[in-house]
């Protein structure tokens, strides 16, 4: 009984993550709110600071205008020092809500526009 407990516990946990990275294109639009505590729980703050903006040992990744495909492309085969991660690691669909939530993070603002930066 116990190993058939465990068989069905097995079966479920992995068929989502099968069934996430063979979704379309369209379907990644990605969810800001889920992105932000995926990005903690995969730890990208440790090496891109708490929002993207940089703080750690890479650089900043937000505020984004990169797509959930481009960041999904870029996560499997990057460049540099970072290392690739596999569907097996983090799928497609955790990818697309963090490129969501990298977008959701707003600019700096304009230096010009605080007061105590411009003071004579």
């Amino acid at each position: 009984m116990f190993y058939r407990a465990l068989l069905v516990t097995a079966i479920v946990l992995t068929v989502p993550s099968a069934a996430l990275t063979q979704e379309s294109s369209s379907s990644l639009a990605g969810n800001a709110e889920n992105g932000k505590k995926l990005f903690g729980i995969y730890f990208c703050w440790s090496c891109h600071g708490s929002n993207g903006r940089a703080g750690g040992t890479a650089p900043a990744i937000a505020p984004s205008t990169r797509s959930a495909e481009d960041l999904i492309k870029y996560v499997r085969k990057p460049r540099g020092p970072m290392p690739p991660y596999t569907s097996k690691s983090i799928s497609d669909r955790d990818l697309a809500d963090i490129a969501a939530f990298l977008r959701s993070v707003p600019k700096d603002p304009d230096l010009k526009t605080i007061p105590l930066l411009n003071q004579p």
